[in-house]
């Protein structure tokens, strides 16, 4: 790795863990098209290029989730029984999509990734998560079905894994329209992320053992140096970000983060050539 590398790296990592703490938003959304052009640019494989990228970044997310976690259960917003009943199925959902992942192409992924951070763009654009609990009341988890509950983990941590996020993107907007108030339903979600985000990287760490791309210190879809490059700075960026959410206007930041994530996500489909006529 070289000095140009390692300053890419501390700077990705600076900036998803600002985005973490301010927008309460994972990295993988910037991870992932971020570390498929850095290591296509290290002539890793296009075929494997974007199973490394998700790897990579599921991997970093277990530092910001965790530090992201202790702080939302000092401020006593995590649900621990929801948490116990989710924990199962997101784990379950989670380590098995790491293997589905594994077989589909790294082309198929860069599209269904591309039009997942664009359901999340839109949702941060439009705010529609805090729409969403203009006309409800919130309720406790004891309302919530134990089959639906269980079916919904493993959807969140099945998608969750495909993407390489920490499951706030769709464990929030769940829990919010099941009339969980909105501060405990993002500190539950952050408390499910770092489970999460530990089977993920296993199982993207054993489901890529045997095709390990051709780069040192790499093994299954994860690369070690770029994780603890980017986890450095990530971690005690997170805090800042977090303390900045009362000094910046975040309404304003969340719509350009949108668009930066859809800049991202085409730059990722152009760098596969599968946007040809786009040229960024």
């Amino acid at each position: 790795m070289n000095f140009d590398l390692i300053l890419t790296f501390l700077a990705l990592g600076a900036f998803v863990g600002l985005a973490a703490g301010l927008l309460g938003i994972g990295g993988g959304g910037v991870l992932v098209p971020m570390l498929t052009a850095i290591f296509l640019s290290q002539n890793i494989p296009a075929d494997q290029v974007v199973h490394l990228a998700l790897g990579t970044s599921m991997a970093c997310i277990m530092v910001t989730s965790l530090s992201s976690l202790r702080a939302h259960h000092a401020n006593g917003a995590v649900v621990w029984p929801l948490v116990k009943l989710m924990v199962l199925g997101v784990v379950l959902g989670t380590f098995s999509a790491t293997f589905i992942a594994s077989m589909i192409s790294s082309k198929a992924l860069a599209i269904f990734f591309a039009c997942f951070m664009a359901y999340v763009a839109i949702q941060m654009f439009f705010n529609s998560t805090s729409k969403s609990l203009q006309n409800n009341q919130p309720s406790t988890h004891h309302e919530i079905n134990r089959v639906e509950l269980m079916l919904a983990s493993i959807g969140i941590g099945s998608i969750s894994a495909i993407v390489s996020i920490g499951g706030g993107s769709i464990t929030v907007p769940y829990l919010t329209w099941r009339k969980i108030d909105i501060r405990k339903a993002i500190g539950t979600s952050a408390a499910i992320g770092f489970p999460l985000s530990v089977a993920g990287s296993l199982g993207y760490l054993l489901s890529g053992w045997s095709q390990t791309p051709p780069i040192p210190y790499t093994y299954g879809f994860i690369n070690l140096p770029a994780v603890l490059v980017i986890s450095t700075t990530s971690f005690f960026a997170a805090p800042l970000g977090a303390n900045l959410t009362q000094k910046l206007p975040v309404g304003m930041l969340k719509k350009i983060f949108a668009l930066l994530l859809t800049l991202l996500s085409l730059k990722m489909l152009w760098n596969l050539q599968l946007l040809p006529c786009c040229n960024f």
